[in-house]
């Protein structure tokens, strides 16, 4: 064989070469990614073939992965004894309004921060990230003794006043309005648009993405939310679910079918709404800055 016809045949197999390595890369990226996404999923799986499997399944201990046979009696049962209808539509309400309002401020206070340039705008960013360090049992006292003061105890007021803000969501709105062109802003200026004109026609249009990770943000933290609720509400009927599934395991003990079947009502909403809004969700992070 001639010099040039094996320079050939190795610069054909250099290529050939690479394509094998880079699929095999994409192979070994993608079994591993399918081994964390069943690890991440399988707790949530179980959760339901608990709820849709047989008290009696249950309880001689011969479940498997999949059910014998499906049957509503766990949710029946749990329906009967306790008022979850009550309780999720109090989950709904407060989660609802803490969240319209958290991304309301969270979208001020980001523009604020980033488009206004103020004395002190700096160490007042920082002081409010710096609340990030605080963990919230620190604050559970002074918090309950100011809702009492302002006569707020036992009521919707008092879950959601002091978890309408949230320093994340500043600093997640500060991020993405910084990325969005001051070119527009500019623009807008010059022809005349104050700042409330230049918020409204050109920052909140192009936030959607931001508000759909805002929004969806505090809306789990609050639909999550158990030790402050507790503390802040008095009355069974202002009770929301993660609440209710601390007073259902004190009651049926050790019936997991209908644990699941309760923890199954109160998980199954968010990971639907993940599902329907996950686009948005993953754009609001990745176009913030935060990688």
């Amino acid at each position: 064989m001639s010099a040039s016809a094996s320079t050939a045949v190795k610069q054909d197999a250099g290529p050939r070469s690479t394509r094998r390595r880079g699929r095999a890369g994409y192979l070994a990226r993608l079994a591993l990614a399918i081994v964390i996404a069943a690890v991440i999923i399988f707790p949530l799986y179980w959760m339901v073939v608990v709820a849709l499997s047989s008290r009696a399944d249950l309880l001689s201990g011969d479940l498997r992965l999949w059910p014998r046979a499906f049957t509503t009696e766990n949710f029946d049962r749990v329906l009967s004894s306790f008022p979850v209808a009550t309780w999720f539509g109090n989950s709904v309400a407060i989660s609802l309004v803490v969240a319209l309002i958290s991304v309301t401020v969270s979208l001020l206070a980001g523009y604020a921060f980033a488009q206004l340039r103020f004395r002190g705008s700096n160490w007042l960013f920082l002081l409010a990230l710096s609340t990030l360090m605080l963990p919230v049992q620190v604050i559970m006292v002074p918090l309950f003794r100011l809702v009492s003061n302002a006569h707020l105890y036992g009521t919707y007021w008092a879950v959601i006043l002091p978890t309408a803000a949230s320093a994340f969501g500043v600093f997640l709105s500060r991020q993405f309005i910084l990325a969005i062109p001051r070119d527009l802003i500019d623009a807008a200026r010059i022809d005349g648009a104050g700042q409330l004109q230049v918020f409204t026609k050109i920052v909140l249009p192009l936030s959607k993405p931001l508000i759909a990770v805002l929004f969806f943000m505090s809306l789990l933290q609050t639909w999550n939310d158990f030790a402050w609720p507790l503390i802040a509400l008095k009355q069974n009927e202002l009770f929301t679910l993660p609440i209710g599934l601390l007073y259902l395991q004190g009651q049926f003990g050790s019936d997991y079918g209908a644990t699941m079947a309760f923890a199954l009502l109160n998980v199954g909403p968010m990971v639907l709404l993940f599902l329907v809004f996950q686009r948005y969700f993953v754009q609001g992070f990745a176009r913030s800055g935060i990688r």
